[in-house]
């Protein structure tokens, strides 16, 4: 076990981390279910299903018989030029259950990519129309869509990750970010007012609004009014602009409803999918255009779309992805999800209680406690894998995103653990 931790110290480097990394590593000999064991022996629960995509739990029979099936034909083939059934049943299974003026399905390996090639997606859409200003994008602060270049330039340019990178990146256009949904409710004309300004000056040059539906995901995990998204679907409309809904996090029943949008009845012009997708097995996005936008572009010289992933519509990933929607779809699936969400508001009003927290924040299978500082991540995981739970908090952040198929039992165990550990960092 040492020998791992000293290899990985020489030659690994971690996510959103120093080449010269400190902070203590925790080797992974198996994972069950909702159980993650280590190579020292301890067995963690997991409240993070690694980072949202692990939405059945880990080494789900059904999920490991569908890449054993897949792999004994073929693990891989180019996409060009080729098909095959996975791809093709994958793509049919999306829009079944995607609304039904969004017909085509891009494959690509991450929710990162699929962002960006949504947004060369509109980019083209309105070169196709003649209207070739549209070019640019406007999204919102505190939004998180990714850390490609693309991505990162509709990222919070102050508030995220990626600062040191502003003078490299295309000039976007930004407004402030949805209120709460407290502040909404009493005030609903800021955040709109500022957005609708925006797009009456710049709509000519403006090819899609991006925006993460109900959640902000990874820019702060800010929950906000399913309204927002009713008002700024008629602006996009307004004023002639594209819809890109990034539901990477927020897809395939974490929030209570199978994607964020149909909180708010709506239907986006473009649609970007990703890490629930597999269940946590293979790398896969999916970007979804509306049939309009598909014929528009085929339609007018090139047309052809000029993008094409290597791993692009990988058998593995789409076996293993057919499987883990089908799999969803066998159990009640919004029954769990409302029961965790009760259980979470439960415990999470109990644990609030701690001075060092702001404020508790739950919707789906989401739990957010935003403390008033900076949580020292090393210290209190240290503390978490002691007490047989693993979360992982950034910035003033501790939230929750359990798989669906934890038990009462454990989300209990999971949440009383995050009260010992907090009530001992604080």
């Amino acid at each position: 076990m040492q020998k791992i931790i000293k290899d990985d110290r020489s030659y690994v480097w971690h996510p959103y981390a120093s080449a010269s990394d400190k902070n203590p590593i925790y080797p992974v000999k198996k994972a069950k279910g909702t159980y993650i064991y280590l190579e020292t022996g301890e067995k963690l629960i997991d409240g993070m299903s690694s980072w949202w995509c692990v939405i059945n739990g880990y080494n789900h029979p059904r999920l490991n018989k569908a890449i054993k099936n897949q792999i004994s034909k073929f693990s891989h083939v180019m996409f060009g030029g080729f098909t095959h059934k996975p791809a093709v049943e994958l793509a049919k299974k999306i829009n079944e259950i995607t609304p039904a003026s969004l017909q085509k399905v891009f494959f690509s390996d991450s929710g990162s990519v699929s962002v960006e090639v949504a947004m060369k997606f509109a980019v083209q859409y309105w070169h196709s129309q003649s209207l070739i200003k549209k070019k640019k994008f406007l999204t919102v602060k505190n939004g998180y869509h990714g850390d490609t270049m693309g991505t990162m330039s509709i990222s919070d340019p102050v508030n995220g990750m990626h600062k040191m990178f502003e003078k490299s990146l295309l000039k976007q256009f930004y407004v402030s970010s949805p209120e709460s949904i407290e502040d909404y409710k009493r005030d609903k004309s800021r955040s709109l007012k500022e957005m609708e300004t925006k797009l009456i000056d710049k709509h000519a040059e403006i090819a899609a609004v991006v925006i993460e539906p109900i959640l902000q995901g990874a820019g702060g995990m800010r929950i906000y009014h399913p309204d927002y998204l009713s008002q700024l679907k008629k602006l996009c409309k307004k004023y002639n602009v594209l819809l890109i809904l990034d539901e990477i996090a927020t897809g395939f029943g974490r929030t209570g409803k199978l994607f964020g949008f149909k909180h708010a009845k709506i239907v986006p012009d473009i649609l970007c999918l990703g890490k629930s997708l597999t269940g946590g097995y293979m790398s896969l996005a999916a970007t979804v255009v509306s049939k309009k936008i598909a014929k528009s572009i085929s339609n007018k010289e090139p047309g052809i779309f000029m993008h094409g992933p290597t791993y692009m519509a990988n058998p593995l990933a789409c076996s293993v992805a057919i499987e883990n929607i089908n799999l969803l779809f066998s159990y009640k699936w919004e029954d769990k999800i409302k029961n965790i969400e009760k259980i979470l508001k439960i415990g999470l009003k109990k644990i609030s209680k701690n001075n060092a927290i702001k404020e508790y924040r739950v919707i789906g299978a989401i739990g957010i406690l935003e403390m008033k500082d900076k949580v020292n991540v090393s210290s209190i995981q240290k503390k978490f894998v002691e007490h047989g739970i693993w979360l992982r908090p950034f910035s003033n952040l501790i939230y929750l995103m359990p798989p669906y198929i934890i038990s009462q039992k454990d989300l209990k165990f999971l949440l009383n653990q995050l009260e010992n550990v907090i009530n001992l960092e604080y």
